[in-house]
């Protein structure tokens, strides 16, 4: 996503994860160990962090402008770069193996926003230009396209704002519900109230929509994640930027409650200790950054291994940082 003040859905199917790993940024590479307990709140603690691919390339495509994340198979992440590029990172190491050019129908690029890797290989990635859900193959071409509520295509076709609308994505337990989260208010709503969409997949392996729901951000801020915990719940990340102040970056909890997504406050990042990070702008603590995609990679000793990764937005003034956090829900 492009720089710029941004302004969190759903819950109850199936069964729970947990959190570890720990990574510091160590020059090209990545990864020294620290001790647990570096505590961001009672249910987040901060196990390391890595600046190892900022500013890097892979077979000449620029590894950064990363916007979402998804377990993919073993030992493998993908990450997904809004400018139409999809790579495959050792989950340990973090470091590219591949990276795959995606594109639409006419071979444009898209501002890819949400990443989910489904059990059959492929990849269900959402565009927020249109917005657009699609399926791709492992190597790139697009299988299908979801069908999308009027309402919330970018206007002048519906209520969206441009570059507002789909930017979180994930495939509740079970893999029957797809979600995808707006970013952003429609036109008309109440400036705290987004929308999340589901779909459900058809005997036949596609998706066809099913119910809406909405949930509350804080003030300020839009939902620039969200990934199903194996409980069915959500973790959402809420995400603002302020010129001269820097980031918030805050991580809920979200449940459904009839049509609309109940949250709690599981941690707010500005509290997490910094490891020795730094930042190349204000922030309220140095280990801010433009935090964007999040995945569930695994379960450690109760808790959910939860990997965030940072849009650097190719800029100069800002990072491509992983977190791994270990979360109790």
């Amino acid at each position: 996503m492009r720089p710029r003040m941004l302004r969190t859905f759903l819950a109850a199917l199936t069964t729970s994860l947990a959190a570890a790993g720990c990574l510091i940024a160590a020059g090209p590479t990545v990864a020294q160990e620290r001790p647990q307990g570096n505590a961001c709140s009672p249910a987040v603690s901060l196990t390391g962090y890595s600046d190892a691919l900022d500013k890097t390339t892979h077979d000449g495509t620029y590894v950064g402008n990363l916007s979402a994340l998804a377990r993919d198979g073993r030992g493998t992440v993908a990450a997904l770069s809004d400018r139409s590029a999809l790579f495959r990172l050792d989950a340990r190491s973090l470091r590219p193996r591949n990276a795959t050019p995606l594109s639409d129908e006419n071979g444009a690029a898209l501002d890819a926003e949400g990443l989910v890797a489904d059990g059959d290989g492929t990849y269900l990635v959402s565009s927020e230009t249109e917005p657009s859900v699609r399926r791709y193959s492992r190597t790139g071409e697009i299988l299908d396209r979801l069908p999308v509520p009027d309402a919330l295509r970018t206007a002048p076709e519906g209520r969206a704002r441009a570059n507002g609308s789909f930017e979180g994505l994930t495939l509740l337990p079970g893999g029957r519900t797809l979600l995808a989260a707006m970013e952003y208010p429609l036109a008309g709503d109440p400036a705290d109230l987004v929308r999340f969409q589901t779909w459900q997949r058809t005997r036949h392996g596609g998706f066809r929509l099913g119910a809406p729901y909405t949930y509350r951000t804080d003030t300020g801020l839009g939902v620039s994640e969200t990934t199903a915990t194996p409980d069915g719940r959500l973790l959402v990340l809420e995400r603002g930027f302020t010129a001269g102040v820097g980031n918030t970056v805050r991580l809920y909890l979200a449940e459904r409650r009839g049509t609309t997504l109940g949250k709690t406050l599981l941690a707010d990042l500005a509290h997490c200790p910094s490891l020795g990070a730094t930042a190349r702008q204000p922030q309220p603590n140095p280990l801010l950054d433009n935090f964007e995609g999040m995945t569930v990679t695994g379960r450690t000793g109760g808790r959910l291994d939860v990997l965030v990764v940072s849009d650097d937005n190719q800029s100069a003034a800002q990072t491509t940082r992983f977190l791994r956090l270990r979360v109790r829900v």
